[in-house]
Order: structure tokens, then C-alpha cells, then sequence
């Protein structure tokens, strides 16, 4: 194999590095999150993140875990409503796809951020079912309060 064959973009050893450095970006970004959870920025927003774009999306009655009545970051659930949901390794529609969730499959929430918009919906969610993946919030309803920001 050729020097230039390895480093051509096509090359899956190249891609191959490219999705382990960014898998460690992502990792490195989730150890240091809980560190910062409870500083003032963004943490008061109670919204769904599926509500702009399907008003019919979940603000249920979940309980928080904290003394104050806050939820725990990571303990958010929602309910996957396309039929197949692409989980993707960024907040981005041409992100690559780790997994797909399917309709009616429950999904575990650390928080949300914004990204690319999905009909109308720049949220996306990083959920922590087995792997870390992002999955667009359009098509998640909130089963309890809304997640936090990441």
C-alpha cells in the first residue's frame, strides 16, 4: 500500500483515524460537562425541544432527583417518533451515522444543544444508550421535563 493510497480521503484508515479523534473529542467533551452542570449558563430553560416543531410533544410530569427540584443531567428520557431516527456523531445532518432508534423506542438524554436545523428544529439531543449519539430532538419527545444544555 502506498503512502498516497493511505492518505488519500477515501481511504478507510483515514476515515478510520477521523472517527477516532473525533469519538475522543466527544468523549473528552462529556468527562469535563458534569464540572461546569450547575454554572448559570443556559440551565433554566424549560422548554421541549421537540415542542417548536410538533406542539403534541412531551412536557409530562417527570420528577427531578436534587433537592431543588432539579433533574440529574443524564436522567432525561424521550420516545424516538420517526420510524427510523439516524444517531449521528455530531449536532449536524452529515454527521456519520453510529445507529439507527425506531419508532416508539424509549431513549436515554444527557443534554441538548444546538445544531443543524431538522424541519424548523436546531435542537439536537447527545443521548447515552449504549453509545453516545446525537439524535435530532424534532423527532424525540420529551417524556418529563426538557434535558438541560450541554
Amino acid at each position: 500500500m502506498s503512502l498516497l493510497s493511505v492518505l488519500s480521503p477515501r481511504s478507510p484508515l483515514l476515515r478510520g483515524l477521523a472517527t477516532a479523534v473525533a469519538a475522543g473529542a466527544l468523549a473528552t467533551a462529556v468527562a469535563v460537562t458534569p464540572a461546569v452542570a450547575n454554572d448559570e449558563w443556559g440551565g433554566g430553560d424549560s422548554g421541549s425541544g421537540s415542542a417548536t416543531a410538533n406542539p403534541s410533544g412531551g412536557n409530562g410530569g417527570g420528577h427531578g432527583s436534587g433537592n431543588d427540584g432539579r433533574q440529574e443531567q443524564g436522567s432525561y428520557r424521550g420516545v424516538v417518533t420517526a420510524d427510523r431516527l439516524a444517531l449521528r456523531t455530531s449536532p449536524a445532518r452529515g454527521s456519520d451515522v453510529i445507529r439507527y432508534a425506531h419508532r416508539g423506542e424509549t431513549v436515554h438524554i444527557y443534554c441538548k444543544t444546538p445544531g443543524d436545523k431538522v424541519k424548523g428544529n436546531p435542537l439536537w439531543y447527545l443521548l447515552t444508550d449504549g453509545t453516545w449519539a446525537w439524535g435530532a430532538a424534532r423527532y424525540i419527545d420529551n417524556v418529563g421535563p426538557a434535558p438541560r444544555w450541554c
